[in-house]
């Protein structure tokens, strides 16, 4: 028990920068709180003791914003950062040094008795806002960008991005739990794909209907006998009015938007 706090103690200081001495992070975390109230609550709990557990679990609630049903297992070296609006379902497993922000909800997506939350494994960081519903599992070293809802299994050694949240593989690098800024963009990068594959298949249009064009020296004597300068006019303002409205990405729309999303 007292090591399992110990290492909720510890933790604190590997985590967050702005950890400047014990006092401030026994008094002034009140993810340290809630953690040190549930280890009492899920004690009772286990020994089968009515009413208190969820009343110290209410207190804790009231006190840190943060609410962990009893019957949650919650691993060692645990750290809820910041932690107004989490809340940690009855079944829910959190695995060993996770990490979790602010308005994180492991939750159930029914009524159904037995397990219904998620499972987490080691070293997992869910991002601020993010919601992870339902029994599912939630591998090793699994990173949940901020605000994502994740409602199937996630192996291990990835990350999760998106509403409904979409697994982005990264094998081989080793990422650090506090690295928010790298999350990958997947519906960006394939909107980049869509327009590039666009532009191709325009660059190709446009050289067949050059190819087209380009008339025999009989057809030039046709063209001179029957074709005005009123038509010709037509054909040159379809020709521009086509070509500006092609897909290119130097759009000023599409432009921002690439911008805005870093590739």
């Amino acid at each position: 028990m007292f090591k399992t706090l110990k290492a909720d103690f510890q933790i604190i200081f590997e985590r967050d920068p702005a950890a400047r001495n014990w006092l401030e992070v026994l008094f002034c975390y009140p993810g340290l709180q809630a953690i040190a109230f549930h280890r009492l609550a899920h004690g009772l709990y286990c020994l089968g003791i009515p009413l208190i557990p969820r009343l110290i679990s209410h207190i804790a609630r009231f006190l840190t914003g943060i609410e962990i049903h009893p019957g949650a297992v919650i691993g060692q070296g645990v750290f809820i950062d910041h932690g107004m609006g989490v809340v940690i379902g009855e079944t829910a497993i959190v695995g060993d040094y996770c990490l979790i922000y602010q308005g994180v909800t492991l939750g159930g997506t029914g009524k159904e008795s037995g397990k219904r939350h998620p499972t987490l494994g080691e070293n997992v960081v869910v991002g601020g806002g993010a919601k992870v519903l339902g029994n599912i599992v939630i591998g090793n070293n699994v990173r949940v960008g901020a605000g994502s809802v994740v409602l199937r299994d996630v192996p291990s050694n990835c990350t999760v991005v998106g509403v409904p949240g979409r697994i982005v593989y990264r094998s081989g690098v080793r990422v650090d739990p506090l690295e928010h800024g790298s999350l990958p963009d997947s519906e960006a990068q394939v909107i980049r794909a869509l327009v590039d594959r666009i532009e191709a298949l325009e660059e190709q249009l446009e050289s067949v209907q050059g190819q087209l064009s380009v008339p025999s020296p009989a057809a030039l004597t046709s063209v001179a006998n029957t074709t005005s300068t009123a038509s010709s006019a037509s054909s040159q303002e379809k020709s521009h009015a086509a070509l500006s409205a092609s897909c290119r990405l130097k759009d000023k729309s599409f432009q921002e938007f690439f911008d805005g999303t870093g590739i």
